[in-house]
Parts: C-alpha cells; sequence; structure tokens
C-alpha cells in the first residue's frame, strides 16, 4: 500500500518470518551460541526464554540452518499433547518406523523403545540427536516429567537424546517448581532473551528499510528512535506492528517524513502503550484517512492488517544466513577497542549490516577487468561430470574445489581486476590497494556487504574446502572455482557452511588501517569528505585529525546503514562507504532481480 509512496519493494516491517529480513543482536548471537553448544555437549537439556517477539523464533531458524550434517533433529511445535501423543511425535519426526500395531495399541513402551533403539543405531554411527520442542511453556508437568525420563537413554559415555526447550519466561518459572527439580538439574544451559537497546533498535529499522529496498533518507530519523524504543520496549515484533502502522498513517497523509505525533498515535492505536497514562488527545486528521485506506484495501481485495496470535507458528524454512561472531580479521589488525578510546576495528555483525545487495549489471560487467560469471566454459547451472564435481549434494564433497584457501584469495582477485601471486596473497593484496577481511557472518553479512566471496565449507567426510559465491538470491547461490560453476539451494549449501568466509576491499589512498582518535593524513581526509558528503555536512578541511565531530559524523553513517555504531573507520565500514560514493568494486549478483 505505502511501498510505492516510500519507493520501497515491500512492505519492511511484516510480522510474518522472511528470512531476508533477519537481524541479530548480540544477544541473539549469544542465545544461539548457547544452542549450537547444546550439541556437542553430550546430553542433557538447554533452555531458551524470551517474552513474545523477541526473537526466539530466529535463533531457532539460525540454529537448524547450522545444524552440522552428523545430527538427527526432531522438531515440535505444537506441545499441547499427552505423553504418548508427545512420544509418537517424536518418532514420527525421527521417523522411527513402527509395528503397525503399535501405535496408540500397546501403550507408551512401543515408542519408548523404538525410539532408543534408533538412538543406539544413531550414535553407533556417530551421529547425535536433538529434540527441540517450541512454545514449551504450554507442556504439562506429565510431559515435562516424560521428557527428563528420556534424558535417561544414555550409554556409558553419553547421553543419547539432546533437548531443546524454548518458550515464554513461564518456562523458567514451571522449571523452578518443587516436583520439577530433577528436570531442572538436567539443564546444562539456559539462556534468557531480552528485548534491543535503543541502539539496536535503530540498527534494527534500518536493517528492514534497507533489505526492502529503500535507496533515500529513512523515514525515521534519529531523533525518533528514543521514543519508538520507549513505547516498544525494543522487542522486535512490537518495533514491526508501529514501524508500519507509522508508514501507514504517513502515507495516509502524504508526510515523506515520520514525526512524533504520527509514531505517538501510531502507538496509542496498537496499544503498545496501553496502561500508560495519558491526557485523551484530539484524533489526528490522518486517523480518518487511514481508516478510508484501509476500508478500500480490504473492499479491493488489497493488503489487510492484523495482529497475528503469539502462539502461532510456520514451518520452519531454512535461513539463507547463518550467524555466528563476526569480528574483522586482518594481517597488521588493530587493537580491540574499549569503549573509552574507541580504537578498535570495526565489528562486522552480519545482521546489523543493512543494505540489500544490487547486483552487477550486464554492462558493467561486460566493460570490467573482473571475470564473468557466465564466461565461457561455464555457461550451465548443472551440476558438472563427477570427475569435476563442485559441490556434490549427496554428501557436500567436492572434487573440483579449492583446497587452499589462498588459491581462493587469489581467484577472487580477478574479480578486483588484480592479479596476485606468492604464499601470501592478501599481504601481496596490500601494494595494489586492496585488502583482505575475513568473518564467520555468514549469508547474511555476504548479502549486506553485497560482493564476491570465498567461502570455506566441511563435507561429511570432515574434508575441507574453498569456493567462489558470485551470486545469492532468497534460496539460492552460485558458487565457482575456476572456470566451473554450480547453482545450489541455500538450505544444502548452508549444511556444509559453518559462516565462515573471505573477501578483499578496496582500500583509500594512504590507509593503514582502522582509523582512530587523534589520526590524520590523506585516508582520513578522504574518508571524512566522504562521510560528511553523504551526511549532507561541510567537510573539515584537509589535515584535520579525527576527533569527536567526525567520529559524530561516522556514528549518524553507521546508524543509517544498520551497522554497529562505534566510531571507528574500520573494514566494514569503508566497504559501505564506498559503495555509497559509487567505488569501483564488485558486487553480488542476484537473480531475483
Amino acid at each position: 500500500m505505502y511501498t510505492e509512496f516510500f519507493q520501497l519493494r515491500q512492505a519492511p516491517f511484516s510480522i510474518s518470518p522472511d528470512p531476508r529480513y533477519l537481524f541479530m543482536s548480540d544477544r541473539h548471537r549469544e542465545a544461539l551460541a548457547h544452542l549450537l553448544y547444546g550439541i556437542d555437549s553430550g546430553g542433557g537439556v538447554v533452555v531458551l526464554t524470551g517474552d513474545i517477539g523477541t526473537g526466539k523464533t530466529t535463533i531457532c531458524r539460525c540454529f537448524l540452518e547450522q545444524v552440522p550434517p552428523n545430527c538427527n533433529v526432531a522438531y515440535i511445535f505444537n506441545p499441547k499433547l499427552s505423553v504418548s501423543e508427545l512420544l509418537q511425535s517424536v518418532c514420527d519426526e525421527f521417523h522411527i518406523t513402527l509395528a503397525d500395531d503399535a501405535r496408540g495399541v500397546h501403550g507408551n513402551k512401543h515408542y519408548i523403545d523404538a525410539l532408543n533403539s534408533f538412538l543406539l543405531a544413531a550414535h553407533a554411527e556417530g551421529r547425535n540427536n536433538v529434540l527441540i520442542i517450541d512454545e514449551a511453556q504450554n507442556l504439562s508437568a506429565e510431559v515435562l516429567e516424560q521428557l527428563r525420563l528420556l534424558t535417561n537413554l544414555e550409554t556409558n559415555e553419553r547421553k543419547l537424546l539432546q533437548i531443546i526447550l524454548i518458550g515464554q519466561p513461564e518456562l523458567r518459572i514451571m522449571l523452578a517448581r518443587p516436583d520439577l527439580e530433577q528436570l531442572a538439574q538436567r539443564v546444562i544451559a539456559h539462556y534468557h532473551l531480552t528485548a534491543l537497546t535503543e541502539e539496536e533498535t535503530a540498527s534494527y529499522i534500518q536493517h528492514r528499510l534497507a533489505t526492502a529496498g529503500l535507496n533515500t533518507t529513512s523515514p525515521f530519523q534519529p531523533a525518533l528512535i528514543r521514543q519508538i524504543h520507549r513505547l516498544t520496549g525494543g522487542v522486535p515484533r512490537r518495533i514491526n506492528l508501529l514501524c508500519d502502522r507509522a508508514m501507514l498513517g504517513a502515507y495516509a497523509n502524504n508526510i515523506q517524513m515520520i514525526d512524533r505525533n504520527i509514531i505517538e498515535m501510531a502507538g496509542e492505536e496498537l496499544l503498545i502503550n496501553e496502561g500508560r497514562t495519558q491526557a485523551v488527545k484530539p484524533k489526528p486528521a490522518w486517523r480518518g484517512a487511514m481508516a478510508g485506506v484501509l476500508a478500500g484495501a480490504v473492499i479491493a481485495g488489497g493488503i489487510g492488517y492484523a495482529v497475528s496470535s503469539p502462539g502461532l507458528r510456520q514451518s520452519l524454512a531454512m535461513m539463507p544466513a547463518t550467524t555466528s561472531g563476526a569480528a574483522d580479521r586482518e594481517h597488521d589488525r588493530a587493537p580491540t577497542a574499549s569503549p573509552e578510546n574507541r580504537e578498535s576495528t570495526d565489528t562486522a555483525i552480519a545482521e546489523k549490516a543493512a543494505p540489500a545487495p544490487s547486483p552487477v549489471g550486464e554492462a558493467a560487467l561486460a566493460t570490467s577487468t573482473e571475470p564473468r560469471a557466465d564466461s565461457a566454459g561455464a555457461g550451465t547451472d548443472t551440476a558438472p561430470a563427477d570427475s569435476h564435481t563442485l559441490f556434490s549434494e549427496q554428501d557436500g564433497s567436492s572434487t573440483a574445489g579449492l583446497r587452499d584457501e589462498n588459491a581462493a584469495v587469489i581467484q577472487l582477485a580477478r574479480f578486483w581486476g588484480v592479479t596476485l601471486e606468492g604464499d601470501d596473497p592478501c599481504q601481496a593484496a596490500k601494494k595494489v590497494g586492496v585488502r583482505c577481511h575475513w568473518s564467520t557472518g555468514g549469508f547474511g553479512e555476504i548479502r549486506a556487504l553485497d560482493r564476491p566471496v570465498a567461502i570455506k565449507l566441511q563435507d561429511q567426510r570432515k574434508q575441507v574446502f574453498h569456493l567462489l559465491l558470485t551470486e545469492l538470491s532468497d534460496t539460492e547461490a552460485t558458487i565457482r572455482a575456476g572456470d566451473v560453476k554450480q547453482r545450489v539451494k541455500l538450505a544444502l549449501l548452508g549444511r556444509y557452511f559453518r559462516g565462515d568466509f573471505v573477501t578483499l576491499w578496496r582500500t583509500p589512498p594512504g590507509f593503514t588501517g582502522a582509523v582512530k582518535l587523534g589520526d590524520s593524513g590523506t585516508h582520513v581526509d578522504w574518508l571524512a569528505t566522504q562521510v560528511s558528503t553523504l551526511n549532507g555536512v561541510e567537510a573539515p578541511v584537509a589535515g584535520t585529525t579525527y576527533g569527536p565531530r567526525m567520529v559524530k559524523q561516522v556514528d549518524l553513517f553507521q546508524q543509517a546503514h544498520g551497522l554497529h555504531v562505534d566510531g571507528v573507520l574500520g573494514p566494514v565500514t569503508v566497504m559501505h562507504i564506498n559503495r555509497a560514493v559509487g567505488v569501483d568494486e564488485p558486487r553480488l549478483r542476484d537473480t531475483t532481480k
């Protein structure tokens, strides 16, 4: 409805799950780490709790994306089951075959015996087994006791079943009950997911707008963030509801820049700030207009607005993003920052880096010195012959993959129009104004950085190899090595990709490392000029040292682009500056556009 008005490709604040809009805060990453820890912990129970709308589903999606290939997963999202129904559901999820007369006839023992046999067989094959139960606060005490008994299925070495419970804060209260003390003692890790901070709220909003295609100034100015955070409490789902209604209100009143009054009225409309004492205010004119817009939309069969029930779950789809901690790594790494001196390199947080990928046009590819992804010898998207298999969909193996990261960087450099040689191509790259950037941010950060990368993969036999990733859509990627390329589903590729990749970026003139307070030089002059121009303010005179005024401009740029706001001009921030000012660097191609 308002997408064309704000020049967007789609509505940015839908509450429906969409993998392209994944945003991970530091707490989301820590929660994910707790779940991943549980896989190899040798059994027991892992608990993840959080208020409604804080992102527990997001964590579960990311976790499923990163589950290793040797792990069997059973996922139950409707826990309002009896003990017998639960056991049957677990067997169904693990695809355990039961005798025809076992289901519902001979009792729970048949399910448990069949499950135990399956777990023992999987253990003998070196496979782990994970049972995930979502909305676990709805489990009855009887079912929770049965789950405790399932943790008794074990060998002399380890537990056979890892149980993950995901639920609302009531789950913590349940586990604290005296009659469930034995189950509580089996909890090996527990993380409570809290809401976003004010700073993260700003990055979250910008991330969703950029993913929806925003290429102009955000309609939500920085001065509004505190108000939005106050009304929503930093809960992502509430932020979506508030911002969606505010954009609708602005559209109905033909206002491009949202103001405080629109935010306040949108909050009242959705009862987000219910319970807060307020004076009765006259209804603004846009409410009547918006009512007409909504009525027209309903009559025309257009977009409707509804708040979904917190218990409503949709089937989990594999995410095109992995989410591990993603700190910059360089050969001449600058010291880690402290809040006082702000002298760190950028922290590359994948889902905080917002801009959606922009495809490289055919004309640009034709005039570039970079190799074309559809060059001769790689004109088919089908899997290559067995003798030159780029990526096997059966076990993730590769006979044509690059066994050495240096070889991958050398091939990757061709997209930047440079030739690298020697045993350390990343060191050689510095001599031609290009640097390597390593990360563990996975598909999310790759999409945000919007450039070809070399990804690290590990097949089922634990063999490590590297491939270039040159195209990325919502569900597929193009991988290549040399002149061989292949299209592969992200969900399949994600089974063998743990998020590690390396890419390249062009450095500003005179760049020697992350710009810190007190630095000066040609690289500081160039970066300060670009950031000031992008922010629409006067650039400092040449030779000015990097001080508080410049830091503020960098903070504004980082906030506007959904980056981690730390005022440090490190690799990730410079990459986004390069893209914003049109520095000649290759882009990912998005075949959905």
